[in-house]
């Protein structure tokens, strides 16, 4: 989402740019390329707030149950290991923020894995728990319970902070040009229908 969204900014800015072409011939073509601009966005937004909305299941995928035993909540994430595809080695999954005694599913397709770790967080910045699990049968769902505060392979558990890192950054970049895409396509709209 985080290239489409920077696409939609550079448009919004350019369909903003085309509100000061009020006089000539160029007018009404400025103003329909304004509303497919606008048209387009709403579309792109409508779809993937419906995508997110919906649920993570997948077919032909392997339930993970990440229950939380500790006492604090934890903020969790499942990092699938990829044997098949050297460009995209990890697949991470954020699970979130899970309280005591409560539990979250996560669905992973493990066609091209034999493997996932779980990552789990106190605050931003704390890892507090991680564990690697190998998956012998595909087809018997995970229940993982988290009792202790545990660093079962340190190597690992850096690869996988560096991985998380990577995704936190990316996320944040992406929401702050998803900011920046609603708020020029309010402006947009709002220049749209404004009456003179």
């Amino acid at each position: 989402m985080g290239y489409i969204a920077f696409i939609l900014c550079i448009a919004l800015f350019f369909a903003l740019a085309l509100v000061f072409i009020r006089r000539g011939r160029f007018v009404l073509a400025a103003k329909l390329v304004r509303f497919f601009i606008v048209v387009v966005a709403l579309t792109v937004f409508a779809f993937w707030f419906i995508r997110s909305s919906m649920t993570q299941f997948q077919e032909d995928a392997m339930v993970i149950q990440v229950i939380n035993k500790l006492p604090q909540p934890i903020d969790f994430y499942i990092i699938k290991k990829n044997s098949a595809d050297e460009n995209l080695q990890f697949t991470l999954n954020h699970t979130g923020k899970i309280r005591p005694e409560h539990y979250r599913i996560d669905y992973l397709n493990m066609k091209n894995s034999s493997e996932y770790w779980i990552a789990g967080y106190l605050g931003k910045k704390n890892l507090v728990y991680f564990s690697r699990h190998l998956v012998p049968n595909k087809n018997m769902d995970q229940i993982v319970e988290v009792k202790n505060y545990i660093n079962q392979n340190l190597q690992l558990s850096r690869m996988a902070v560096d991985e998380i890192s990577n995704y936190r950054a990316e996320i944040t970049r992406t929401s702050i040009w998803i900011c920046l895409d609603l708020l020029l396509l309010f402006l947009n709209i709002v220049l749209l229908i404004r009456k003179r």
